[in-house]
Order: C-alpha cells, then structure tokens, then sequence
C-alpha cells in the first residue's frame, strides 16, 4: 500500500505537466467538466482533499481485520458444516444433516437486510465510524457463541434454537458490517488507488476464510473423529473473543472519514437529518437504477463466492465422495490463489477500469463453469486443483473492484444506508443461500454439475448488469472533493484542473459571460 505514484517524482518529467488532460480517462475528464461548471472556475488548493498515509493505512487495515474476522467464522462452518450436523441434528440422515446445518448457515443471512436498515441509517448519521465499532464487538459475540452451545445430546432443541439465535446475531451485525467498511475505506482512498486500496477489503475477507479453513484443517488430522465431534468442532469459535478484542481496538482508534466529514453540498445535509424510514423511503425511489445495479454485481459476486467457500467443502465430501482433508486442502489452495491474486486484480481496476474487469470475467464464468467442475470431479490430483483455480481467478475478479465500485454508485449522505439495502438484499436472497439451493438441487436432480449450471446463471446475470454500470475508476466519489494521496499529487489535479476549465471556456465562451460581468 506504499507503491510511490508517479507525480511523487516529477524531476523525470519537467518540461511538462505529469497528466496532460488528453491522457485522462473519459470518465475522469467528463466528472472533473462537470464539477468545473458548476464551480465556474479551476479547483483551488481547499477543493482537492489529501488522505494522510497513515490514517489512510489505520482505515484499511482496520476494516480489512472486520472482514477477515467475519470470514474467519464462514471458514470455519463451511469447513465443518458436517460436523456441525451431527452435532446439532443427530437423528437426521446424512444427506439432511448437511441440508441442515446449511439452513442455518443461510438463516443468518435472512436478517442481514434487517441489520443494513437499522446500521445504514446510523453510518449516515452517526459516522462510520461507531457503527463499524458495534458491528465488530456483535460479530465477535455471535461467533463466540456457537463455541459455548451445549450439543443436542446434552439440551435436545435448545441446541439448534441456541445455534439458529447465534447464527442471526452474526447475520444482523454482518449487515451493518460489510456495506460500512467498504463505505469507509471507498471514503479515505485516493480516486486514483481506489480499486487496489479497497481490494485490501476482500483480502482480508479471504485471509480470513483462509485461516479459519486452514485451522478446521490442521484439527481434522490431528484429532479423531471422535474427539471433533465432543469438543474439537469448538476451538474455531472460541478464537473469535479474542480477535474481536483487538479488532474493536483498532476501530475505536479510527477518526471519521474525510466524505463524511465534508458533506459538501446542501442538498446532502437535507437528506443527512430526514427521518431513517424517510430516508430508506427516499433512497429506493430516488436510486433504484443504481440499487438493482448494486445487487446484480453483489448476486455474481457472492453466488461465486458462497460456491467455492461454502459449498465446495462439502459437495466434495458429500456428492464426491473424498475425504475431508483432501476437500479442505484443495478449498484451501483456492484461497491462498486469491490472497495472492487480488490486489493485482484491484490494481488492475484502477488502470483499465472496473467495467472491463466485471465484464470479462462474467463471460469466463459463462464459458467456464462447466469444464471447471468437470475438473473438480475428475480423477486425480492435478485436475481437480486446476478446476478450482480456475473458480477461484474468477471469484478474485468479481471481489477485487467491488469495494470500490459499489460505493461509488451512491452519494455521500445515503451511501452507507443505500449500500445496506442493495447489498443485503441480494447476499441474503442469492449469496447465503447458494450453498442451500446447489446442495438441494444436487439431490433432487442427481446431477451434479448443477452447481456450474448455477454459476453460468449468474454470468449472465453479471453481464446483462455490466451493460448499464457506470465506469467509477479514478472518478471522485458523487458529494466528496477529489482525493489525492500527496501534495504534488494535488497541485498536478490543481493544473490539470485549469487546463481543462480554460479549454471548456475556450469551446464555450458564452460560460463566462456572468463571471466576467462581476
């Protein structure tokens, strides 16, 4: 996160501006046009904002360990989902054990829209900041939890109400979780980095679906069967206290992010101190071509994600037939490519725009989907870990831009609530479910490439929604000033900025009829 950016060293290049106006992005040019008219003269020293480094690295790594911890918990159900199962619905058959214990896993999802419209009103009246702070004490208690529940052999249906209660604990602060942190760090990136410096966001979430893999891994072949059932299965959740701990720390120590500080403009400050129902109100009528943009992106996303980290664990154990250390491994390699991928992915964003990259690889997943599984359930060693390399480069193509992209769809003052309900709404009805949906469809048709037919659904989905998304690379998010991460990086906006004014002057002059008037 400390690359150098090339205004930084402008010696190399002193005979000229470092960006001439020609080589802005279209998209850039027409947003900076439009702010210069409406100012009716070039941006001024207090009109670009500059993100200090080290706030700006305390803000991602902060909401990056939010993310991290909440998929720490995935992780771990995925990966024992089995287990838990047994644990939890012992009288079941095999088959409805797993059915069971992912209908709870998706149960947590149900309330996830309810925990955006309660958190998203508050981010955008109280701060993001406090918000973030109370969503990440309410996961680490929920994950906490599920270590502490008696099994069913011990309390017999107050095991599984315990376990479902838990489970919505989790859901309710996830919705206030992951549409705040990726509102605060789109609000303290520079527009230029946004795509790789909110990439750290999903880094961490894979980080932690990582860890909390590897963990359930590393307990699978050193205890027996036996000894997870009674009490391995808990040592997972167990960890959560403890993260939470420090995660609350580093929240409470974050200062309140530049946008939200500025709110620039009256027409946001109106909208700031309106009522939530109001506001919830105001937000689905006046944005709803944006909302259902949110959820289509959020639908490829998360049916990806929620395929590969949810439900291939167990649709290799359960459908394949393999054993669950070789499930968890070959899920496990899947992250780690991720890891390795994303920020290069995000990087990428920034340079060739979010738009080439969504809608790439949704046709990929179209074409893809298939031969991937095919893979996947194919003899041997070799075969099934490129199947899942294959997902998995898709998976990090779809997370990658969407922290940056998602926000930017909306304005400052609605954007943590708007991010709430668009975001939610598709997670709870497509994300959490897929595991659910994939397992059940499997058993009903007994055709398991099901799972790719699923994939290809949302491919096509994503790209019919790519069609009607905006480009956001390098653009400066709707009601903040632009961002810039240096002083020479400012002053070069502040030329380009004049340049461009005194060129849209030149093509219209008649703009500057009431300026030269005063």
């Amino acid at each position: 996160m400390n690359e150098a950016l090339p205004d930084e060293v402008p010696e190399r290049r002193p005979a000229r501006t470092p960006r001439p106006v020609a080589e802005l992005p279209g998209q850039v040019r027409d947003e900076l046009l439009r702010r210069l008219r409406r100012n009716r003269r070039a941006f001024r020293t207090d009109d670009v904002q500059i993100v200090e480094p080290p706030l700006l690295r305390r803000a991602v790594g902060a909401s990056a360990l939010g993310n991290c911890m909440e998929w720490f918990d995935f992780g771990v159900y995925s990966y024992l989902a089995a287990t838990i199962g047994k644990v939890f619905f012992p009288g079941a058959s095999p088959g409805a054990q797993v059915i069971s214990s992912f209908a709870t896993f998706a149960a947590a999802f149900v309330v996830r829209p309810l925990g955006g419209l309660v958190f998203g009103p508050l981010g955008d009246r109280l701060g993001r900041q406090k918000v973030l702070a109370t969503t990440m004490i309410m996961m680490a208690l929920g994950t906490f939890a599920i270590g502490l529940i008696p099994s069913y052999a011990t309390i017999g249906i107050a095991a599984p109400v315990l376990l479902l209660l838990a489970r919505m604990v989790q859901g309710f602060s996830t919705g206030g979780e992951y549409g705040g942190a990726t509102t605060f760090v789109a609000e303290y990136s520079p527009d230029r980095r946004r795509g790789f410096l909110s990439s750290w966001l999903d880094f961490g979430t894979f980080v932690g679906y990582a860890l909390g893999s590897a963990l359930v891994t590393v307990l699978n072949l050193l205890l027996t069967d036996h000894q997870m059932l009674t009490w391995g299965w808990r040592l997972p959740f167990l960890i959560a206290g403890p993260l939470g701990v420090i995660g609350l720390y580093m929240r409470l120590k974050l200062e309140e992010s530049p946008a939200f500080q500025q709110q620039l403009d009256e027409h946001e400050k109106s909208l700031a101190q309106e009522s939530a129902g109001s506001e919830l109100k105001g937000i689905v009528t006046r944005y709803w071509r944006p909302l259902l943009i949110c959820m289509g992106l959020v639908l490829l996303y998360n049916v990806t994600n929620y395929m590969v980290t949810g439900f291939l664990p167990t649709y290799q154990t359960e459908t394949l037939h393999r054993s669950s250390g070789s499930a968890d491994v070959l899920v496990l390699i899947g992250m780690v490519w991720i890891v390795v991928l994303i920020t290069f992915v995000g990087r990428l964003s920034d340079r060739i725009g979010r738009r080439p990259v969504y809608g790439v690889s949704a046709a990929a997943m179209i074409v893809l989907a298939v031969p991937s599984f095919l893979l996947i359930r194919a003899d041997g060693t070799w075969p099934p870990i490129l199947g899942v390399l294959i997902l998995s480069t898709l998976l990090a193509c779809f997370a990658a831009p969407s922290a940056a992209t998602l926000p930017a769809l909306f304005p400052t003052a609605v954007r943590y609530a708007a991010m709430g309900i668009g975001f939610n709404i598709a997670v709870a009805a497509f994300g959490g479910t897929t595991p659910l949906v994939t397992e059940a469809l499997v058993n009903v048709t007994g055709d398991d490439l099901m799972p790719a037919y699923y994939l290809m659904l949302a491919g096509a989905i994503g790209l019919v929604t790519v069609r009607f998304l905006p480009e956001s690379a390098q653009v400066p998010l709707n009601g903040s000033r632009p961002m810039v991460g240096s002083r020479a990086e400012q002053r070069e906006l502040i030329t380009t900025s004049k340049q461009l004014y005194g060129a849209s002057v030149r093509e219209s002059p008649l703009a500057e009829k009431p300026r030269l008037g005063r």
